[in-house]
């Protein structure tokens, strides 16, 4: 691959607001090193954490300038030395890359590249690696669900709430959701949910709270902790677990609300995950599409050029409808 070869990327040179998201012409296409593989970009998911990152309000901040993004789907270009499982050709999704995924061309670790089933196209791609893998750690690997129990996935019509309502349903659990727009709530009830509550209205955690017959939840799956989580404590029952998916700031609690139920706070952050994690979740998603629980929802789609839009409706949009994605 020549390095002279030039694309277009969406660059970050100062932190600050969406406007600082530049998308400029003459950026060289990257080279895959060792273990590496070369991906002629698709799509790419928009998540909220990327906003935090660019608005320097996040506590790992990149090296400027920098390119955002994670969560591409496109086909392999070209490989490093010592890649063994892909090749030339492939559709393939990641859930991380190293040079970014707002961009043409991305690099991307092998161990962070998987198969895009023949099934899904380039946007649902785009929609598995950051939503599935996180509902996922959060769902099995954090809170340890069990067949039976009742999980309420609140914040459920976005991009991981509909992979956590799809996923909770397909392994057992009593699905309850919430969403803010009708739109939002008929999307999550299509997605797996037994349930659904708009969490605008005053007097939704009291509805939840009878649809449990007073007992209270296991799991919540939370989006919003800082506007939610003081609430979340009261609906879980004994030993209940609550997974910090998303938060936009601090928030206060009573600590009581646990002490009696012994109930947890468990954050959730997709980049600590190990190999074998990751391994692990990555077979459950593909035992996921062959019995046709895997079908990930798209929302908003945004050319490359409209970057910072995506930014702005991201975090100030009345309801979630799916997963946002560029689209090249």
């Amino acid at each position: 691959m020549a390095t002279s070869k030039l694309m277009r990327a969406v660059r970050v040179s100062e932190f600050g607001r969406p406007s600082v998201l530049k998308l400029c012409e003459d950026i060289p296409v990257p080279t895959p090193g060792q273990k590496q593989v070369l991906i002629r970009v698709q799509a790419c998911g928009v998540n909220p954490v990327e906003t935090y990152i660019r608005a320097g309000a996040f506590a790992r901040k990149p090296n400027l300038p920098y390119t955002p993004g994670t969560d591409v789907s496109g086909v392999v270009e070209a490989i490093g030395d010592g890649v063994s499982a892909f090749q030339s050709g492939d559709r393939v999704f990641t859930t991380a890359t190293e040079t970014g995924g707002y961009a043409e061309y991305t690099v991307a670790s092998e161990d962070s590249v998987h198969r895009l089933p023949d099934s899904l196209d380039y946007n649902q791609g785009a929609a598995i690696g950051i939503p599935y893998f996180t509902a996922y750690r959060a769902l099995f690997q954090k809170a340890h669900c069990k067949a039976a129990e009742t999980v309420l996935v609140h914040g459920a019509s976005g991009g991981v709430g509909v992979a956590a309502c799809q996923m909770a349903r397909a392994f057992g659990l009593k699905v309850l959701g919430t969403a803010g727009t009708p739109e939002g709530e008929a999307l999550v009830m299509k997605n797996g949910a037994h349930q659904v509550f708009n969490h605008r209205e005053k007097d939704y955690t009291d509805r939840i709270m009878e649809a449990t017959n007073g007992q209270g939840v296991n799991v919540i799956v939370e989006m919003l902790a800082n506007v939610n989580l003081s609430k979340d404590l009261q609906m879980l029952t004994y030993g209940g677990r609550v997974t910090i998916v998303g938060s936009r700031g601090p928030v206060k609690i009573d600590p009581r609300d646990t002490m009696l139920k012994e109930s947890s706070i468990i954050g959730v952050a997709l980049l600590t995950s190990t190999k074998e994690e990751k391994a692990e979740c990555a077979a459950a998603l593909f035992t996921g599409k062959d019995s046709d629980w895997l079908k990930p929802v798209i929302g908003p789609q945004y050319t490359l050029d409209r970057a910072s839009q995506a930014h702005e409706d991201i975090i100030n949009s009345s309801g979630a409808t799916g997963k946002m994605v560029l689209t090249m």
